[in-house]
Parts: C-alpha cells; sequence; structure tokens
C-alpha cells in the first residue's frame, strides 16, 4: 500500500528514535565499553551484535538478556553504569542522524505534530534534543525510562496526553509494529534501521521519503 494513501487520513507522527530519527551505534558502543570497563563481574565484551539486539527493549529485560550470570542487583548496577554514560557522551558528541533527517522533521511539521516515544533511558531523548538541536520540531516524548511502562502504554499515554485523533507511529522493529496494532493506529516501518517487520503494511526506505505525506 503506497504511504501517500495515508495522508488524508493523519494528524499527528509519532516517532520512535534509534534506527528511525538517527544510528547510536557507535556512540553506543563507544559509551558502553566505557561504562563496562569499571566493573570486574563482567566476563564478556560487549558487541556491536549485543547492542543491536537490545534495541527498542525494555529495560528490565536488557540486564537479563546481556547478563544472566549477574545478580539482579549487579545488573541494575551494571545497566544504570551504561545508561549514564551514554547520556553524557549524547551530550558530548550526539549520534549519527539519518540523511535529511533534519529538513525532513521541518516540512512534516509545517502539516503534522511531531512526537517521540521510545523505550530509552530517562535524559536519553533529552540529550539528543539539546546535542542535535532539534527540540523545536517536536510537541511531546515519552520513554520506558520515565514511566516503567511498554512501549505500547507509553504511545497511548502520549495520544491520550495530547488529545491526539488520527495519529500514526513510525519505527523499525516488532515492537514498534506491535505498540502501533496496540493502540490500533497505523503503522510504517522504517526498513533502514535494526529490526524487520514483515506484516508492515507501509514502509519506507529512508528518512526523507516521510516527505511524500506532506
Amino acid at each position: 500500500m503506497a504511504l501517500s494513501d495515508l495522508r488524508d487520513n493523519i494528524e499527528n507522527i509519532i516517532f520512535d528514535l534509534d534506527g528511525t530519527l538517527w544510528d547510536p551505534m557507535p556512540m553506543s558502543i563507544k559509551a558502553w565499553h566505557t561504562a563496562l570497563n569499571g566493573f570486574d563481574c563482567i566476563k564478556n565484551p560487549i558487541s556491536e551484535e549485543d547492542i543491536q539486539g537490545i534495541l527498542g527493549m525494555q529495560h528490565d529485560l536488557v540486564g537479563k538478556k546481556l547478563f544472566p550470570y549477574l545478580s539482579e542487583e549487579q545488573q541494575f548496577e551494571v545497566m544504570n553504569s551504561c545508561y549514564v554514560q551514554e547520556v553524557n557522551d549524547i551530550k558530548e558528541s550526539g549520534g549519527v542522524l539519518y540523511h535529511g533527517l533534519e529538513a525532513t522533521l521541518k516540512t512534516l511539521g509545517k502539516k503534522y505534530d511531531l512526537f517521540i516515544v521510545s523505550n530509552c533511558q530517562a535524559g536519553y531523548i533529552e540529550a539528543f534534543y539539546e546535542f542535535h538541536g532539534l527540540s523545536a520540531y517536536f510537541k511531546d516524548f515519552e520513554c520506558s525510562g520515565n514511566t516503567g511502562l511498554s512501549k505500547t502504554e507509553n504511545v497511548k499515554m502520549v495520544i491520550e496526553r495530547n488529545k491526539l485523533t488520527k495519529p500514526i507511529y513510525i519505527g523499525d522493529t516488532m515492537g514498534d509494529y506491535s505498540a502501533a496494532i496496540g493502540n490500533q493506529i497505523p503503522f510504517v516501518f522504517a526498513k533502514y534501521g535494526f529490526g524487520d517487520v514483515p506484516k508492515a503494511e507501509h514502509s519506507i526506505n529512508k528518512i526523507v521519503d516521510l516527505e511524500l505525506l506532506f
């Protein structure tokens, strides 16, 4: 189904962040290596594949997946250190914005209200805004680090808080797809991201493809 078919049936766009608006991998790998070097309890170094495997995952599940040999208390301490380091690194050097992102946001913002819902930690979206100067394009955001809730619940929260009537959700993973379906709103799959969503009816190959909605 053509993306342009959605044009007359939406008023708001909710974005995922990682793998949708930017590529956080270079920043995340550096931050995690820095943080984990401070822990003698870590058995194996973290790889890029490990980090890709947790993108979009709720925080209470990440420690269990990456460090199953640690106690819950140790997992929390390690993960918190990694998350703090990520936010600090974003504030200092940012990440890799997908080509044409700001121009696309500027174009879309003339017609739609824009939002972000991510499973990231508290402070992550604010740091993304701050370094890259993008806060003016978005009306609101939410993340699991703030609420402790699932992405489905956080999307619902943003919809209700802002009284959205015709939103769509754009993301790159099955978790994003499930969040859209759980809220009975259209989903657009960002094929250039980190996941695979074979059931998606709408997709984009690059962020600038969204200008077809304008």
